[in-house]
């Protein structure tokens, strides 16, 4: 053992790390620059000959070693639709009549070397590419700038991820499958990262590794911990038992963090079947146009899928939501309609329950109808019958006899 030689004492102190001031400056595709348009180029179509020696020939530099090319791909994509552009143009601004028609073998030549030599990806449908119109060869050039796009977004985070530090990328993992006990993994990760930093050639290190081993190896309780070490301490050994439990220690330190990892991977692998199994649920359920006797039509067939599946709405909750919990968020909280949540609630709660007593509802109200259309007819038969029975018994018309005045009483 090493004599008057200074200790140092390893203070662990828990803090609250924003994952977000952590992440929050990845680079994404909005960050990634493309070239200006410049206002005129060289036509690469100018004539039917055109130069391909840029493709087969690299420059070199003194030693004869091959230079890296000055043009990069996506200028060289710039490059190609600015030319084709022009040919449009020209191609426009011609009289209707007599048109001469673009050589396009240039082009032909052009692409198809682009083409093999991996610069560009060509269509899969299969029309040759002699037919290919000025159209179609810009509709071309926007398809490959849209993918090397999508192949940059796919890139950049997986370069990312690969440049942080290693207890990072844990993190950037766990957080990636939908973990969020943070503080419970970084506390995890500290304790990796202080076991790890003990030295066995230290006489303070080499306790504190015998110890924790044995404690998370069950090995007895701190008493008798303590006995066991006090006996390598005075056997001249607990250095040696200290440089054999260290690797040990650590691979069990990790072991923990690899532990959460797993974890919440398997959780997130079963969130995802349950959601894949939601949807098939959510679409059988609506595959036969009807829902509880009633005819759904096209429209309304769509839209009770997507506001059951798509989480296209931000929720108070910070995380998106379906249609089904925006609405009811905003029934309860924007624009308050209790005794329509309460309906809902009621719904959901007692199907049976709520919709016999819509149906005893819909009864009552035909049967309203029904007596109040009788008592109308029968109030215009009654009406009728007494209209008939005046006609049949005219008033008898009476004359009035005049008086003899000379009549004697």
């Amino acid at each position: 053992m090493s004599e008057n030689k200074p200790t140092e004492q390893t203070i662990v102190q828990q803090v609250d790390i924003n994952i977000d001031d952590i992440f929050g400056g990845a680079p994404g595709a909005a960050s990634i620059v493309l070239p200006a348009e410049e206002e005129k180029k060289p036509n690469f179509f100018s004539t039917p000959k055109t130069d391909l020696s840029f493709l087969d020939k690299e420059e070199e530099d003194e030693d004869g070693n091959p230079k890296p090319s000055t043009q990069s791909a996506n200028e060289l994509l710039t490059e190609l639709t600015n030319d084709v552009d022009d040919l449009i143009n020209q191609e426009e601004e011609l009289p209707k009549g007599g048109r001469p028609k673009v050589d396009k073998s240039g082009m032909v030549e052009t692409f198809s070397k682009l083409i093999e030599e991996g610069v560009l990806i060509g269509f899969e449908d299969e029309k040759s590419m002699e037919d290919y119109s000025l159209k179609d060869w810009k509709e071309l050039l926007q398809a490959n700038f849209e993918e090397k796009e999508r192949a940059i977004k796919e890139q950049t985070p997986k370069e990312f991820f690969e440049s942080l530090p290693e207890e990072l990328q844990y993190a950037a993992q766990y957080v990636a499958n939908g973990g969020n006990d943070l503080r419970g993994l970084f506390s995890a990760l500290a304790q990796v990262e202080e076991v790890r930093s003990l030295d066995p050639t230290d006489d303070m290190d080499q306790e504190h590794i015998v110890r924790s081993y044995l404690r998370a190896t069950g090995f007895g309780n701190d008493e008798e911990i303590n006995e066991e070490i006090v006996t390598w301490k005075d056997l001249g050994k607990l250095e040696q038992q200290a440089n054999k439990f260290k690797p040990k220690l650590d691979r069990m330190q990790e072991s923990i963090v690899a532990q959460k990892i797993a974890e919440q991977e398997q959780m997130k692998a079963q969130q995802e079947q349950a959601a894949s199994a939601y949807m098939d649920n959510v679409y059988e359920a609506l595959k036969p146009s009807e829902l509880a006797g009633v005819k759904l039509d096209k429209k309304t067939q769509a839209m009770l899928y997507a506001g059951l599946v798509q989480p296209n709405y931000p929720s108070i909750s910070g995380r998106n939501t379906n249609l089904l919990g925006h609405l009811l968020e905003k029934h309860q909280f924007v624009e308050p309609n209790y005794p329509l949540v309460a309906e809902a609630l009621w719904l959901l709660a007692d199907p049976d329950g709520y919709k016999t007593k819509i149906m005893e509802q819909g009864k009552n109200k035909v049967v309203e109808n029904t007596v109040r259309q009788l008592k109308t007819e029968q109030g215009r038969k009654i009406s009728s019958t007494v209209l008939e029975e005046k006609e049949e018994e005219p008033k008898q018309r009476k004359i009035p006899r005049q008086t003899n005045i000379f009549k004697r009483f």
